[in-house]
């Protein structure tokens, strides 16, 4: 049984360890990972610590800054790089880690917390959120956090249990908002509900001392943030977490586009982020139920006061985006904990004999296997992903000094590879940008708009080859001092991020 357990401990490192090597050398793919790494690094520059900024004069108001500040603050302490912006998501899922742990070995024992520690590390998408700049991670983190203490706090009245509801509901609250109270309250009404435990638990919190502490951590930045940029608070509050879900195609997102999604899709999401071990899941389920054909286990579930808990906490998440018709997958990621301490019940006491549980475990160890894989490819063919990191770098061997200016669209991956300085102008006014540019420019044309910028730049662009190509852009090397003449009133300078 110990070396078992051992097996289990050295599989989880290993699953830890292979993730940093796509947070090193695997470029940040638009549209949300440089995204948010850009508004980071320009925090971690500025030095404002209050507003996330979009882009120059247009405050981000989507989500808070909890995730802004761990991320800027790894910037300012290590350099700008892909691993510095990377390294606290997986830093935050070293954490849930140690808390599905806790509460596992707690109510089950050292088995079934090894088990849940593996199950939780393994599962798809836990893997893939560990190494991305997301505030999902956070959000779990904080999440995670008050269940177990909730859960722990009577049986074990240490202060990170007694207060760590509060803490880890300020945690959600800071990391992507409201969303935390209604992923933490809605598993605990039925566990409070159906078990005298849970009264006891919940009693067993210092409400008064706790609820200040979460108020003086959380209030503070929401105030400051609506008094340095009014209208924070109605958007975040009423678009973001309204407007968002019950409005597919929402068009009041001031940052990108909506992701609609059909009703109902996050339970297919929420199979998909947990595989392989959802699928084993499943089956295991199936087969209790096709041998106990009756509803006797019903109640078996209900009594047990741990299982009521844990499936609260599993269902509520997937339930409350139900309805949502703007949906990602990375949503479900808060359920993953408890998700993964009831498979870990129902996969440990099989373990030793079922081969279906061993390919469970094979499968996910091909998630290191696919990593590396695809981290070989993107850096043998940079156009693999949709990045222009390899792009942004070309144009700096080529000159330092060299203006790179993106023609009608600039990916998110370009302005912060290029540190903010990649420019933009539309594509129908290039020809009066290159008359008045006195440097060497670099123009990245999207190739959807190939014909609208060749028929702007006219006679000029038959001397003007192409030098580079991206897995979205064309490349365009044009010499200082192009000789075009313009009115002055067609000029139009790009627009640089300023950070």
């Amino acid at each position: 049984m110990l070396r078992r357990v051992d097996t289990l401990l050295w599989l989880l490192l290993l699953m830890l360890a292979s993730r940093l090597i796509g947070m090193v050398w695997l470029p940040l793919a638009d549209t949300s990972e440089p995204r948010y790494a850009e508004i980071a690094r320009v925090m971690a520059e500025s030095g404002d610590w209050i507003t996330p900024w979009f882009e120059p004069g247009l405050p981000f108001w989507g989500k808070p800054p909890l995730a802004f500040w761990s991320e800027a603050a790894s910037v300012s302490l290590l350099g700008l790089s892909d691993f510095a912006v990377r390294l606290p998501s997986w830093l935050a899922t070293l954490g849930v880690l140690g808390l599905v742990h806790a509460l596992a070995q707690a109510w089950f024992g050292q088995r079934v917390a090894r088990w849940a520690a593996l199950v939780y590390g393994s599962m798809a998408l836990t893997y893939i959120v560990a190494g991305a700049v997301l505030m999902d991670p956070f959000l779990t983190l904080g999440t995670t956090w008050a269940m177990t203490a909730v859960a722990l706090a009577a049986r074990e009245p240490r202060w990170y249990w007694r207060y760590g509801f509060f803490l880890g509901v300020a945690i959600g609250l800071l990391a992507k908002g409201p969303l935390a109270l209604v992923l933490v309250v809605g598993p605990l009404l039925p566990w409070y509900l159906l078990h005298a435990e849970a009264r006891t638990s919940l009693r067993s919190l210092p409400w008064l001392s706790g609820s200040s502490l979460l108020l003086l951590i959380t209030l503070p930045w929401y105030v400051a943030a609506e008094l340095k940029t009014p209208g924070f608070l109605h958007y975040f509050l009423v678009g973001e977490h309204f407007l968002r879900f019950v409005d597919p195609g929402w068009a009041g997102d001031l940052y990108g586009s909506a992701h609609e999604r059909a009703h109902g899709t996050i339970w297919i999401y929420w199979l998909l982020s947990a595989s392989p071990w959802s699928l084993i899941g499943l089956a295991l389920i199936a087969q209790r139920l096709l041998r106990q054909r009756d509803m006797t286990w019903l109640p078996v579930i209900l009594r047990d006061q741990r299982l009521v808990f844990l499936l609260g906490w599993s269902l509520v998440a997937p339930a409350f985006f139900t309805l949502a018709g703007n949906i990602l997958w990375t949503y479900v990621l808060p359920a993953l904990p408890a998700m993964a301490i009831l498979l870990a019940v129902l996969i440990q006491p099989q373990a030793p004999v079922r081969s279906g549980i061993r390919a469970a475990g094979w499968s996910a160890g091909l998630l290191p296997v696919g990593l590396c894989v695809l981290v070989l490819a993107a850096n043998l063919n940079p156009s693999l992903l949709k990045s222009e990191k390899a792009l942004v770098e070309f144009v700096q061997r080529q000159d330092a000094d060299a203006t790179l200016i993106f023609a009608g669209q600039r990916p998110f991956s370009a302005r912060y590879y290029s540190r903010g300085q990649a420019g933009l102008v539309d594509a129908e006014q290039v020809l009066s940008l290159l008359a008045a540019e006195p440097r060497p420019v670099y123009l990245a044309i999207p190739k959807r708009k190939l014909a609208a910028v060749g028929a702007a730049l006219g006679n000029a662009s038959r001397s003007i080859q192409p030098v580079y190509e991206s897995r979205g852009y064309v490349l365009l090397a044009i010499p200082a001092a192009s000789p075009v003449a313009v009115h002055d009133n067609d000029r139009r300078a790009a627009i640089p991020d300023q950070g």
